[in-house]
């Protein structure tokens, strides 16, 4: 048998390039995602909430009319409403652009 670089048969040289070009690129796309910022909005814009990929939050913009002592509730449901949108919205960011990286045929829920 033939060997490659290493004493490792030449595909399996190869397949060894591929993986770490693969892991490169798939470092780049999650640094990129980090710094990508979503804004969401919820109960018809009255609350606004920035995200990055990391699912950090950057920004929440609460409209003065959204605020009503009387009914406080109501302003802890937006803001629950707009945090997890903005949260859902990110992971789906993430999985979407990560998975052009991926090989296919690769288990996918890894990000």
């Amino acid at each position: 048998m033939r060997k490659g670089f290493g004493g490792m048969p030449p595909n399996m040289n190869q397949l060894m390039k591929q993986a770490q070009k693969m892991q490169e690129k798939m470092a780049q796309t999650q640094s990129e995602l980090d710094e990508r910022e979503l804004e969401v909005s919820a109960g018809g814009g009255v609350i606004k909430v920035k995200i990055t990929g990391k699912k950090e939050i950057k920004e929440l913009t609460i409209d003065p009319d959204a605020v009503d002592p009387d009914d406080v509730e109501m302003l802890q449901d937006l803001l629950i409403s707009a945090i997890n949108e903005a949260v859902r919205q990110a992971d789906e960011m993430v999985s979407k652009e990560m998975s052009k990286v991926m090989p296919a045929g690769m288990p996918g829920g890894l990000f």
